[in-house]
């Protein structure tokens, strides 16, 4: 046998060896054997209109980074995430509004759910209140992260 064959053989199975030593224990494994990384959290997007059913002016990105600033910062101060886009839905008298959005993304920890949900729903009610909206919608999940 080819002495470079044997010291390349040799070479990965000691760092196969030593990442399997120094992986993370915390990883859990999937059904399909795949390593699912992080620890649980909750990831909830909260979905903002920014056209007023009243037919006042729109909601600029200022105002709405300003709103970001004041009421969720402050609640979420370890991060966020804000995209913008176009969304559609049907208002209660049933037309369909088409308008510019923002979709703001939180990730928080399980543990921290119960706190967490009282803290968002304050912030739909003061968004709603704050520029003349009917609703501000909501989809949480379960992830897992890890930074």
């Amino acid at each position: 046998m080819n002495v470079h064959l044997t010291r390349t053989r040799a070479t990965l199975a000691a760092v196969g060896l030593l990442l399997a030593v120094g992986a993370p224990t915390a990883y859990a494994t999937l059904d399909d054997g795949t390593p699912e990384r992080g620890a649980p959290y909750v990831e909830t997007s909260l979905l903002f209109g920014t056209e007023r059913p009243d037919g006042g002016p729109a909601v600029t990105d200022e105002q709405f980074m300003g709103f970001v600033d004041k009421e969720v910062t402050p609640d979420f101060p370890d991060g966020l995430t804000v995209r913008t886009g176009r969304g559609q839905w049907r208002d209660t008298s049933g037309a369909i509004e088409k308008e510019r959005s923002y979709e703001l993304i939180l990730l928080y920890p399980v543990v921290q759910a119960t706190a967490s949900d009282r803290k968002i729903e304050e912030i739909r009610r003061a968004y709603e209140k704050a520029f003349g909206q009917e609703s501000v919608g909501r989809v949480d999940d379960r992830a897992r992260v890890d930074f």
